[in-house]
């Protein structure tokens, strides 16, 4: 039986890489998916019949029921804007599950060696502060009020550092002291590496949150991964390896295009200005939705700049039906996706792949980034930090030095935006005072839905 469930377990690892392997790419991301949900449903079914089961079956069934009725009734009522939030709840839960394993392990007192229990101290650690700072990423994400803006207090690294060491500090005591150690140690052990978790995530911005998500999804990995080590579980060794790489490779990714080291996002340094930032001159200029789209029916070139905007507007699908009708009389059309658009990594591809637009007029920021300098309309909907010129030219900025799509560089500018308010990193965009830019305000599906009307009466 133990060859058996062995045998299950790598043929679960297999799927899960497979599955990560296929979701390289939008046009296997679907099968990807349906790759691992099988490795994970072999995974869960061998485990029925682990010699170390014994007469858990009720409990087992009972988390299975809760966990996976909790999360079939989420994912199929999750709209498409609050789906950042739901994965970092995921990722969160994913750390908390490998922290709670470790403590049921390190409670029992018995039975692990020194370099078993160090792993299980390291993955409850890294797990703890996944699961804590995963929650403070959602309460953001939501946009709860105590939270969404980065929170700063005085002497805020030191505090950070002397917590993180008393967690560490507390580890070493239960990994040295063998099974001597008390269940008030392991306690204060957790609490610190939980406080250590909120702390490093309330100070960074809303608008840094895809970094933040691509970062605690790999500490979960990591987690899970040495858990599989002290539970001796291949599939969760080579899952929590696989996830772990793959999301240090993403965060790496993500801070790379904030143009920001990783050292920035571990010791939150994100979102803060080095001076009095720069006046804004000239003012907003609005422009109605006909007058739009005669410039965009009438243009040879024209790239669309899709964020977070469009995702609430759910506009997605509009906007496609406008580029076509854009297509048939003639014009070109390409969308420009930043990195970091959205509230999560590919959050707006996922969208256009929802709404049916070819892969091939999809281009990332270093492939689109000079195709500006020929385009004649620039169309920005919903999007902000990520086009805002602020980021090349003011080092004061909070957001200077990260790489933009190049929009002041089109010949127009058509931003499609529901008010004036600043974007999620709260700094203004001096793109909109720019002199050839235009303010078309509205519901971006609606908005979006106007200018087809319009164009259809040329």
């Amino acid at each position: 039986m133990n060859f058996i469930v062995e045998l299950a377990y790598y043929i679960a690892a297999v799927l899960f890489i497979i599955g990560l392997k296929q979701m390289a790419s939008p046009t296997t991301a679907q099968r990807g998916i349906q790759w691992a949900g099988a490795g994970m449903v072999l995974a869960t079914v061998v485990t029925f019949v682990h010699p170390s089961i014994n007469t858990n079956y009720i409990l087992i069934i009972l988390a299975i029921a809760i966990g996976g009725g909790l999360a079939w009734k989420s994912a199929k009522t999750v709209a498409m804007t609050d789906m950042p939030q739901m994965i970092a709840l995921y990722n969160g839960m994913g750390g908390g599950a490998a922290a709670a394993i470790a403590a049921v392990e390190l409670m029992k007192h018995h039975g692990l060696s020194t370099g078993v229990q160090t792993l299980a101290v390291v993955g409850a650690l890294i797990g703890a502060i996944a699961f804590a700072g995963s929650g403070i990423a959602f309460a953001k994400l939501q946009g709860i009020k105590a939270f969404r803006a980065s929170i700063r207090f005085p002497n805020q690294q030191l505090i950070n550092g002397v917590v993180f060491a008393v967690a560490v500090l507390l580890g070493l005591v239960i990994i040295f002291s063998g099974n001597d150690y008390s269940l008030f140690i392991l306690a204060l052990f957790f609490v610190a590496a939980l406080a250590f978790g909120v702390l490093m995530t309330l100070p960074i911005g809303g608008a840094d949150m895809p970094v933040v998500i691509s970062l605690y999804n790999a500490f979960t990995g990591l987690a899970v991964g040495f858990e599989g080590y002290v539970l001796d579980n291949p599939a969760m060794m080579i899952a929590g390896m696989v996830v772990g790489s793959a999301g240090t490779l993403l965060t790496q990714l993500m801070a790379k295009a904030m143009n920001r080291p990783i050292s920035n996002v571990l010791f939150s340094q994100f979102g803060t200005s080095s001076g009095e930032e720069k006046p804004i001159a000239g003012s907003m200029k609005a422009i109605e939705a006909q007058d739009s789209a005669i410039m965009l029916a009438f243009a040879e070139k024209v790239i669309v700049i899709p964020g977070y905007g469009m995702a609430v507007a759910q506009a997605q699908h509009k906007v496609w039906e406008l580029c076509k009708l854009l297509q048939q009389r003639g014009v070109m059309v390409k969308f420009a996706i930043h990195p970091v658009a959205g509230r999560m990594p590919g959050h707006m591809n996922v969208l256009l792949a929802e709404a049916g637009v070819p892969y091939d007029l999809i281009y990332d920021l270093d492939e689109i980034n000079e195709e500006f300098k020929t385009a004649d309309v620039a169309v920005v909907i919903g999007a902000n930090d990520v086009v805002n010129p602020v980021a090349l030219t003011d080092p004061a900025s909070p957001i200077y030095g990260m790489p933009i799509l190049n929009a002041q560089d089109a010949k127009n500018v058509i931003v499609i935006k529901r008010g004036q308010g600043a974007g999620f990193s709260g700094v203004e965009n001096h793109l909109f005072y720019a002199d050839n830019c235009r303010m078309l305000y509205g519901d971006g599906q609606a908005a979006a839905n106007d200018l087809i009307h319009h164009i259809k009466e040329l």
